[in-house]
């Protein structure tokens, strides 16, 4: 790769590529879709499915101390406190608890982009029958204009919610400045992570957003089912609890107690029983990749997709992401003039080379993983098809 020279710096790059089983037969270019799971991954989620077949719940102590490193992996990630972290299913229900805990008043109102993905628009436009409008922000080929958000804004916008990197075009917003937007316009910020945590570096302290949910299949390389909530501490007694369950409350093992008396710590948002599978499967993924500086993984993803578009370009493709350095990331979208895109990614397939197809335009999202030869069949592979 044109970025990558060093020999150690690539072994490392082999190792990780070992350890994906998925390597063996696919180019695999869709981590921005559904990521494979590493082998580690896979064999702690089996691992769990036997115990708990063998030995049912008697186990139970150790799944949860799984569920802890998730937790913990989660808080370094972020560099967040352990208590600032919540467990959730997927981004979906992180966007969820903001939206449905904020205390709205009618009137109100909550901004957003107009090509985020679904899950960021539909929660926060299903509070009209609250009196909160939901007001979406054209953006052009995926670029964001921040004057654009802030025209948007008044005096009662009470959350911008925003995606750090967008999942068609591969757009990486500038979260420093949109936190410098929000707090200015006294709004808070939602950030969805999910196209970015796992590969670039995020610090909470340094950038101090106020809300973050990702669901860990895509460049956590976790399964699905399984994912990250973090909100600052200091907000924890702004959003109502919403699912509130035997798990929401301090004395949660203690059934017969029956006192709403919730956690102090975001895992009061966790209400009942876990994935502990998905979970096993994510704690897993996440220390394989914790071998790794986020400093590296980002510069290795964005080796990989700058060689991508030079060679995608070379085949006659028009590259539709802005590959600006801050404002690139692990996605390039991409048109093939007069060719059927659609027929294109099925075709690709029958040769284990797998993309998505998103927005009109056909989608490749290597992963750190990812090498020279993948890129290789990727090209034979447009070249050869119809």
């Amino acid at each position: 790769m044109n970025a990558h020279n060093d020999d150690s710096v690539d072994a490392s790059w082999a190792d990780l590529r070992c350890a994906m089983p998925v390597a063996r037969q696919w180019a695999y270019f869709d981590h921005a879709a559904v990521a494979p799971l590493p082998e580690p991954a896979r064999a702690a989620m089996v691992a769990w499915a036997d115990d708990m077949a063998v030995n049912g719940d008697t186990g139970w102590n150790g799944w949860e101390a799984r569920l802890e490193d998730v937790r913990a992996a989660g808080a370094r990630l972020l560099g967040a406190d352990a208590a600032e972290i919540a467990l959730v299913r997927n981004t979906t229900e992180g966007i969820t608890l903001v939206a449905e805990g904020f205390p709205w008043r009618d009137g109100d109102n909550v901004v957003t982009l107009a090509d985020e993905f679904p899950s960021n628009q539909y929660p926060w436009m299903n509070l009209a029958s609250r009196g909160v409008a939901c007001r979406r922000v054209e953006a052009v080929e995926g670029r964001v204009d921040l004057a654009a958000i802030e025209r948007a804004c008044d005096a009662r916008t009470r959350i911008i919610a925003i995606s750090w990197v967008n999942y068609a075009h591969g757009w990486r917003n500038d979260l420093d400045a949109l936190v410098d937007l929000a707090h200015g316009r006294r709004a808070l910020l939602f950030v969805d992570a999910i196209q970015g945590l796992g590969v670039f570096p995020l610090d909470v302290r340094r950038t101090p957003i106020d809300f973050l949910a990702a669901d860990g299949h895509k460049w956590l390389l976790g399964p699905e089912g399984a994912g990250l909530f973090y909100l600052r501490r200091e907000h924890l007694g702004l959003l109502r609890p919403i699912g509130v369950g035997w798990n929401s409350v301090r004395h949660g093992r203690d059934y017969s107690r029956i006192e709403l008396a919730v956690k102090d710590s975001a895992a009061r948002y966790e209400g009942g029983s876990y994935n502990m599978a998905g979970f096993a499967g994510l704690a897993s993924s996440m220390e394989l990749l914790g071998r790794y500086r986020l400093e590296d993984l980002s510069a290795r993803v964005l080796a990989v997709t700058d060689d991508a578009c030079e060679r995608l370009a070379r085949i006659g493709a028009t590259i539709s992401s802005h590959r600006e350095t801050l404002r690139a990331s692990g996605i390039v979208a991409f048109d093939l003039p007069g060719r059927n895109l659609l027929s294109v990614k099925k075709q690709l397939l029958t040769r284990h080379v797998v993309i998505s197809f998103r927005g009109g335009r056909l989608r490749i999202s290597p992963h750190a993983y990812s090498n020279e030869e993948d890129l290789e069949r990727l090209i034979a592979g447009l070249e050869a098809v119809t």
